[in-house]
């Protein structure tokens, strides 16, 4: 992820189905949520293939390069070829079975362009582009609610290459097990590990926001363990974070809201770890942890979204009235 103005975004996103039983007693009305802190894997599929390299193709008559005659560049994203929308590597596969020439729309800096290529036909009989293409982009993160079957997470976006809010059409969420972390330092991020379980999905994805990413929990999830909340607004003093930083399940770690102030859509105030528990095995806050929940006084304020590069144990949270209802 991008380094901006001191700070780290912590990457990505959430859910799990065993969570344990909390303490909280729900209350009536219509202002309650389920609370996160579960760990899950996401995958986001990009509207178009993005090109992240260009290269030669060996043929039996030496060797060519269609996409880099066509000067198709790094960052560009095929958006269709001879008509037909094109939003993951099988479609180019597709679209490219004869040395035809083929007519692609590309995306750059905002802009449509069209290309005429002619695929080459490689030692093994397979027509190519001679262009490495990405489809998705995959993370390890945190769910901050659910609300009816809707989920929230992360509490910032996901950003492409260039700092910008990843283009999204969809995408799919899975459970994960956290098997490691890195701590975090001065001047360098920690980081979660995991592995998540392609074969177990809990959710679709369907929004990538300023102020998080959001779908549609499956209907085989169940919130049966689940604890619900009221949603509240933070104010300085201490609070509590959900996350899970081993193993499946998340736990409660104590946090200090230092000021609750707007710095924009997902840096509404600035928290400071100080569980010792979670500092002995995070160093503070880490990639991964982005979505954790944040808890003041029994109600649902916000979620963990930033961390100061220069001090980890500090960082940035979202008001949850950015969040809700997405």
């Amino acid at each position: 992820m991008k380094k901006k103005l001191g700070v780290f975004l912590c990457l990505i996103l959430s859910v799990f189905f065993l969570i344990p039983n909390f303490t909280y007693v729900a209350h009536s009305g219509d202002n309650m949520v389920y609370v996160g802190g579960m760990p899950a894997g996401f995958s986001l599929f990009t509207k178009g293939a993005e090109v992240v390299g260009v290269c030669d193709v060996i043929t039996e008559n030496g060797i060519v390069s269609p996409c880099k005659d066509a000067e198709i560049l790094v960052g560009d994203y095929i958006l269709s070829i001879n008509d037909k929308t094109i939003s993951k590597i099988s479609d180019i596969e597709n679209s490219i079975e004869s040395q035809t020439e083929v007519i692609i729309v590309i995306l750059r800096n905002n802009e449509k362009i069209t290309k005429t290529i002619k695929p080459a036909k490689d030692i093994t009989g397979k027509y190519k582009l001679g262009v490495f293409i990405r489809d998705s982009v995959s993370g390890i993160g945190t769910i901050t609610y659910i609300k009816g079957d809707r989920f929230a997470s992360l509490g910032h976006p996901v950003l492409n290459d260039d700092g910008d809010v990843l283009d999204v059409v969809s995408g799919n969420l899975y459970s994960c097990n956290i098997t490691g972390c890195i701590k975090g330092e001065r001047g360098r991020a920690g980081e979660l590990r995991g592995v998540f379980v392609k074969n177990t999905l809990i959710a679709k994805i369907d929004k990538n926001l300023t102020c998080g990413v959001f779908g549609s929990i499956s209907e085989n999830f169940k919130c049966d363990n689940l604890f619900k909340v009221e949603l509240g607004q933070a104010v300085p003093g201490d609070a509590y974070i959900y996350s899970t930083v081993e193993g499946l399940t998340p736990a409660e770690y104590k946090i200090s809201i230092i000021k609750a102030d707007n710095y924009g859509e997902n840096k509404n105030f600035v928290i400071k770890v100080t569980d010792k528990n979670l500092l002995e095995t995070t160093g503070g806050i880490v990639q991964g942890m982005s979505g954790s929940p944040i808890l003041q006084n029994g109600k649902l304020v916000g979620a963990v979204t930033h961390v100061f590069i220069n001090d980890p144990t500090r960082g940035f949270g979202i008001d949850i009235d950015n969040m809700i209802n997405n």
